[in-house]
């Protein structure tokens, strides 16, 4: 697992923190530090990462990254941890339009092509 708190190499991310699935990388976004934890088995594995660096628990959402696909592909909403009824997302999917937005513009800021 991998806190990725500044500007990363796509390259160096496919390279060193893709150990799980050939495709697809797990991470979690707090959305409201602007950084993500990267490269776990399970998306709880990284919230958890997160919540031990102070991160607190609704700026945390969980993403799916498929880097091998162009940048407008790289992001899928999908994730256990993002089942919060309390927080009007009953589902796995982020519903939130402006908050999917806020998840796109941290995850193109960290990840440099």
């Amino acid at each position: 697992m991998k806190l990725i708190d500044g500007p990363t190499k796509k390259s160096t991310i496919l390279q060193n923190y893709n150990h799980f699935f050939k495709t697809m990388i797990k991470a979690v976004v707090d959305v409201d530090k602007k950084i993500m934890a990267i490269d776990g088995e399970l998306h709880a594995d990284l919230e958890n990462l997160l919540l031990q660096e102070r991160s607190e628990q609704e700026h945390l959402w969980g993403i799916n990254l498929f880097l091998d696909k162009g940048k407008r592909g790289w992001i899928e909403y999908t994730a256990l941890i993002n089942i919060r009824p309390s927080m009007d997302n009953p589902s796995m999917e982020v519903e939130d339009p402006d908050l999917r937005q806020r998840i796109t513009e941290i995850v193109h800021k960290l990840i440099t092509e």
